[in-house]
Parts: C-alpha cells; sequence; structure tokens
C-alpha cells in the first residue's frame, strides 16, 4: 500500500484534537464467554488477525513538502506490531467504567491510530472489548469495516453485480476549471454565511458546555426496537426522528431533576449526515454533513416533541445535507492543509458556539456477531465529545434492541446515569402517550 493524502475533513480531525478532547471514537462490545479464558483468547485472536488487515497497519505522517505544506498522509507502519494495540486487562466490576477511562486516553499519534482494550468481566460469564479508531483513519462506516474484519467471519450473501463504470469524462479545460473555482467559493460563502447567522443568533445550554477538564465518564442503555417502531406507527415519521425526540425528552427531565430547569430550553444538536456511498468509503475518506436543529426541550407534551422534530427534521432533509449551518464540514474541502494545521485549535475552541449536543447513528449489520465463537450481547457506539461540549449521543440498533452509547466530561455531567435511565423513560412515556 502507498501513502493516502488525508481528504480535508480528516486532516481537520488530525488537527483540532488537543490531550483534553482526544478525536477518537469508539464502540464497547459485551461478549457472552461460557469460559473463563474466554478474554484472553479473544486478546489473541484480535492480536492475530489485526496483523492481516491493512487498513490496521496505517499511521498517520505529518507532510511538510512544498506542494502538500501542513498536510499529512496516510502510509503503512514499518514497525507495525499489534502487540501495541490490542491490550488485555484485568478483570472489571464495570465494563463502563473501565471504558470511560479508557476513552479519556488519547491515541499514540506515532503509530497506526487505533486501539481494542479487552476486558475481562469480574464476575459473570462474559467480556467485552472497545474498539478505538481516530476520526482522521475512520468514520463509524469505516471503523465498523475495520472491527468486522478482526471479529469472527460473517456468513453473508454473495454481493450483487457492481454496474459497469461509467465512460471517463474528458479532461477539463480552463474554463471548466474557472467554472468550478467559482462555484466552489460561491458554495463556501453560502455555507459561511449560514454558519455565521446561525452562531451569533444561537443561545448555549449551561448544562451542557463544559471548561475543558480531560475526563470522560461512558453509559450505555439498551431499548426495545419494537416500542420504537410501535410509536412510529402511530405518529409517523421515522425511527430516527422517534430516537431524536427520545433524547429530547431524557434531556428535559434530566435537566429538570439536576435543577438546571427545562423551560424556554431549546439546545442545539448537531446531527452528522454521511455524504457517500459504502463501497467509496476508504479512497474518499471522511465525508460528512450535518442536519442542525433545535431540540423541543422546553415542550412539556411527549408527542409535541416528537412533533416538533419530525417538523425540524423534514425541513432539513428539504434543504438537504449541503445546506444551512450543518453543512460546516464541508467548508474543510475549501481550506488549504496549512489553513487545517494553523486554524485547527481556533475550530475547536468554536464547537460550543455552534451547537451544544451530538447526536449520532451509527450503522450495524444486522446479523449477530461474533469473537472466538462468543456472540456479542450489546454494543454500545461512543461518539468524539468536542471541545466546549459535556454530553455526546451515538445510537445504533443491534438484534432488535436499540443501544444509546453516552460519553460526557466527567466533571460537568456527574449524574450521567441518570440521563441514561430518562432515556428508557422517555420510551415508556411515548409508548403510553401513543397508547400502543
Amino acid at each position: 500500500m502507498t501513502a493516502d493524502p488525508l481528504a480535508p475533513l480528516d486532516l481537520a480531525f488530525w488537527n483540532i484534537e488537543s490531550p483534553e478532547h482526544p478525536m477518537h471514537l469508539g464502540a464497547l462490545g459485551v461478549f457472552a464467554a461460557p469460559s473463563p479464558t474466554a478474554a484472553a483468547h479473544a486478546a489473541d485472536l484480535l492480536t492475530a488477525r489485526a496483523a492481516a488487515v491493512p487498513g490496521l497497519r496505517m499511521r498517520i505522517r505529518d507532510v511538510w513538502q512544498p506542494r502538500a505544506f501542513g498536510g499529512a498522509v496516510r502510509e503503512p507502519d514499518p514497525d507495525f506490531d499489534p502487540l501495541h494495540h490490542v491490550r488485555l486487562h484485568a478483570p472489571a466490576a464495570d465494563f463502563q467504567a473501565a471504558a470511560g477511562r479508557l476513552m479519556e486516553r488519547p491515541l499514540e499519534r506515532g503509530r497506526p491510530p487505533w486501539e481494542a482494550h479487552v476486558v475481562p468481566a469480574a464476575e459473570g460469564a462474559s467480556f467485552a472489548v472497545l474498539f478505538k479508531f481516530h476520526h482522521a483513519l475512520a468514520d463509524g462506516l469505516r471503523a465498523l469495516t475495520l472491527a468486522a474484519a478482526v471479529l469472527d467471519p460473517l456468513d453473508l450473501p454473495p454481493p450483487r453485480p457492481r454496474r459497469a463504470e461509467p465512460a471517463r469524462a474528458r479532461r477539463p479545460g480552463l474554463p471548466d476549471l474557472l467554472r468550478g473555482a467559482l462555484s466552489d467559493v460561491g458554495r463556501a460563502l453560502d455555507i459561511g454565511a449560514s454558519v455565521a447567522v446561525h452562531t451569533l443568533a444561537r443561545r448555549s445550554t449551561a448544562a451542557l458546555t463544559a471548561w475543558p477538564t480531560g475526563t470522560r465518564r461512558t453509559a450505555g442503555v439498551v431499548l426495545d426496537l419494537d416500542d420504537v417502531h410501535r410509536v412510529r406507527k402511530v405518529v409517523g415519521g421515522t425511527v430516527n426522528d422517534v430516537l431524536i425526540a427520545v433524547v429530547a425528552g431524557a434531556l428535559r427531565r434530566w435537566l429538570d431533576e439536576r435543577g438546571d430547569g427545562s423551560e424556554g430550553v431549546a439546545p442545539r444538536a448537531l446531527i452528522p449526515v454521511s455524504q457517500r456511498r459504502p463501497r467509496t468509503a476508504h479512497p474518499q475518506g471522511n465525508r460528512l454533513s450535518g442536519y442542525l436543529m433545535q431540540l423541543p426541550v422546553h415542550d412539556p407534551d411527549p408527542l409535541g416533541r416528537l412533533g416538533a422534530v419530525r417538523a425540524a427534521m423534514d425541513r432539513n432533509k428539504d434543504a438537504g445535507p449541503g445546506r444551512g449551518a450543518g453543512a460546516v464540514a464541508l467548508l474543510a474541502d475549501h481550506v488549504p492543509a496549512l489553513g487545517h494545521r494553523l486554524g485547527g485549535p481556533l475550530v475547536s475552541q468554536a464547537a460550543r458556539l455552534w451547537f451544544d449536543i451530538l447526536v449520532t447513528s451509527v450503522p450495524l449489520p444486522s446479523l449477530g456477531l461474533k469473537l472466538g465463537g462468543n456472540p456479542m450481547t450489546e454494543v454500545y457506539p461512543y461518539a468524539p465529545l468536542a471541545r466546549g461540549q459535556s454530553l455526546a449521543v451515538a445510537i445504533s440498533t443491534y438484534r432488535g434492541n436499540v443501544h444509546f452509547g453516552l460519553v460526557a466530561d466527567a466533571e460537568a455531567v456527574w449524574d450521567l446515569d441518570r440521563f441514561a435511565r430518562a432515556l428508557a423513560e422517555e420510551v415508556e412515556t411515548l409508548v403510553t402517550a401513543c397508547r400502543c
């Protein structure tokens, strides 16, 4: 494999990282294991399989050559050793507590930026694996592909034949290049103006912002997907609409119980949207836009909150992910490499002015995943926590359940488990309100 220049957004993620706000995403998988030696065997399997996965051998190296001054490339690490990345830990009584401590630690930037931590249960027949991938190496879809490569092989149906590639277009001439450049400038100005207007007009929610402490706490909750479908069938909209409304309702409960109050509060949520197809995930790198919406936390009616979320999401979809303040990530394409390197610290500090909470969905296969023959029973995705934010919510559906993975600043959100319980309570409230 040869050196592969980082896509603009990947380069942005690489440069906005700080020790207090590492830009890695994660996933905690819990596996049922009848044998007490299953965790050690799993660590051995991960080590052996990682050596054969080319994407896991890729490090990120800064580039200071004239043509790409300030940029970076992915390239094979000539000294790659999977033992530096797969680690077997002492037994833990609480997988989430262990995951929180491990999510605090930045990945080593001189090596391929990923880790797999195997944690046996102190009691009971199970073990957990926490995967960590730097966002510059992989987004959620790419991370899933890399993690799946070291789990047991899936019994998948044969792939459908791919369509023939279309004929290559003619090489653009100077007029085409000029029109393209002017179009890019107009596009960047359009997005930038929208971001500026929304940023200046917003008011942050104090309970969801925090000074950087570098501490992390994680929590997870599992909900029945059938309950979500019952609500959706009665009210309409999408499963995603219902899940975002669940987050809004849980925030209302949580703010009221901790004494911050929810009346008049409408925190702004960033909802990432993938802008590329899975088959072209690796060559293109990260390609994200996003929807920005105010969560109707102030509305006391659960069905009213769901209706407001549906309306906001419909407006976002009508406008498309390429427009509006949520599309700010697309501005990365218009910034030169050196601009990412010099402006990274400033961009990271601006996140708290732009949104209050991240709510993201992470795709998972519907088939059951295994490691060493041990079935994965739970999986909690974790999103990076931006500078200035105190809470990020990631959601995955797996084997008939919805798994919420929560990452919080440990000092700002000392009651994260209470927020996790509020998510489950909100689903029950919606089911009751729908009489379903």
